[in-house]
């Protein structure tokens, strides 16, 4: 027996195509076990990819679309660049509305739209329609020293600015914010990931998520995960703008620009922007745009022995 399922490529936190964070979306994954999900996941061969299970559309209306996320290993309660990019995915397949709201392992994600009036009617994710999510409200974690963390990762301390603390924050997937002195600094930045894993063990964090200031309300971020270094990362985004909105990097609904990826060469636009009233920093929204790169059908063959 043959099953076929089509699925969208889009990149994420961009304009234009090749450029972003790739993501594989499955518009219609109903029917597919947790380890064929798995097994697609990998084939991808992805950071990430989604996979959409429709509902009645009185369940979607009341509890919103129901959305899994996958890496090539491991299902992920919540990610950014997946959240984004399959909420314009459907903001294009299914018809223009306002907002869509994602039901994720981790909860409800709202996500809102602009459209640009050139977009027209087309059902192509194609770079001209900004998309913002609202993220969990933080919660702020331990804070590290920078003799600590610079060991972890294998630089110099100086190369940690003194500005401001390494501290972790999660918005849904905890990440520890480390911000860099320069962009030099960011550039040539190759940390130990074996010893960076060893210490975050424990503290909540997952992943580091290292920044600078490059300009006004313009930031440079970089992440190594898995091996490699991720073009974008919308989750870690919504972890910088809560912290930069708690330690007076931005102002209240100030909003940001993080380009993440330069050094990958998949440069992505990010923005990101946190209210904070009185010690409480809360309405953390990260957006960006999105470009269709193609689409295809897989083919499930299930043999019988």
């Amino acid at each position: 027996m043959a099953r076929d399922y089509e699925f969208v490529q889009v990149d994420v936190f961009t304009r234009t195509s090749l450029a972003g964070n790739p993501l594989a979306v499955f518009g219609e994954a109903r029917g597919l076990s947790d380890e064929e999900m798995q097994s697609l996941a990998r084939e991808m061969n992805l950071s990430e990819t989604t996979f959409i299970l429709p509902r009645e559309p009185e369940v979607e209306t009341k509890e919103g679309i129901r959305v899994r996320i996958f890496t090539i290993s491991e299902e992920l309660p919540f990610a950014g660049h997946p959240t984004l990019g399959t909420a314009l995915y459907l903001y294009a397949s299914r018809g223009h509305s306002e907002q869509i709201v994602l039901d994720l392992n981790v909860g409800k994600v709202p996500v809102r739209f602009t459209p640009d009036s050139a977009n027209g009617k087309s059902n192509r994710v194609d770079g001209k329609i900004f998309g913002e999510m609202r993220q969990r409200d933080p919660e702020f974690g331990r804070s590290f020293s920078r003799d600590d963390v610079a060991r972890a990762i294998g630089i110099d301390p100086n190369e940690i600015s003194s500005e401001w603390p390494c501290q972790v924050v999660s918005t849904g997937l905890p990440f520890a914010i480390v911000p860099i002195r320069d962009l030099e600094a960011l550039t040539r930045l190759n940390p130990d990931l074996n010893r960076a894993t060893q210490f975050l063990e424990g503290t909540g964090a997952r992943f580091f998520y290292f920044m600078c200031r490059e300009a006004a309300g313009k930031m440079r971020a970089r992440m190594f995960f898995y091996g490699g270094e991720d073009p974008a990362t919308g989750s870690a985004a919504g972890c910088a703008a809560a912290w930069m909105a708690n330690h007076g990097v931005a102002k209240s609904d100030e909003r940001m620009i993080i380009w993440q990826g330069v050094e990958a060469g998949r440069p992505s636009e990010i923005f990101v922007r946190a209210n904070r009233n009185g010690d409480r920093v809360t309405n953390v929204r990260v957006g960006g745009y999105a470009a269709e790169i193609l689409r295809g059908t897989v083919t499930l063959i299930c043999h019988r022995i």
